[in-house]
């Protein structure tokens, strides 16, 4: 960690703030879902330790799947364009769906999501994020579950990554450098 600590700058979300947060979240979209089950859609790679942690709240049954996509690579800036790397594994059609996604920036990656999914035909789709940076908003997008507004900044820790690194901090951090 010793090499680490030059690159990364403040702790913007510190983990027992995000374990608060993201218990509130599970027993909001309990509520919300109570009588259903839901089928979450976990947005490969940075929500899977946000996805793992929000359903241990649920007070409901739930199904889960994952689709893998970039937009990133290992750049600290997103590219723009979006592609699917990892698809569904079982059909969507008539269900309620709710995306689980690290973090609502441009509003591109979410337009592209819906519309892919929408085309399946689900019952209701939305969108849990665990962080939104509103200042980055390209495309007029809004989550229906968010854990915490942040500033445009790029961040790293719990699931999200730089290059591959940092996903294993347990608190949400500003990259200084790469």
């Amino acid at each position: 960690m010793a090499d680490q600590s030059a690159a990364l700058g403040e702790v913007l979300v510190s983990a027992e703030a995000i374990a608060r947060r993201v218990a509130e979240l599970g027993r909001e979209i309990s509520a919300d879902y109570r009588g259903g089950t839901p089928h979450l859609i976990g947005v490969l790679k940075g929500a899977w330790i946000f996805m793992a942690d929000l359903i241990r709240h649920f007070e409901i049954d739930v199904t889960v799947d994952f689709l893998s996509i970039a937009s990133y690579g290992d750049e600290t800036e997103s590219t723009g364009e979006v592609k699917i790397t990892k698809d569904l594994d079982v059909g969507i059609e008539g269900r309620d769906v709710l995306i689980v996604e690290d973090i609502l920036d441009t509003g591109r990656t979410f337009q592209y999501l819906s519309n892919v999914l929408l085309a399946h035909q689900p019952r209701s789709l939305k969108l849990a994020a665990l962080l939104d940076k509103r200042s980055r908003r390209i495309i007029p997008v809004q989550a229906d579950y968010v854990g915490f507004e942040i500033p445009d900044a790029f961040v790293v820790g719990y699931g999200l990554d730089y290059a591959q690194k940092y996903r294993e901090l347990p608190e949400v951090r500003v990259l200084r450098s790469p």
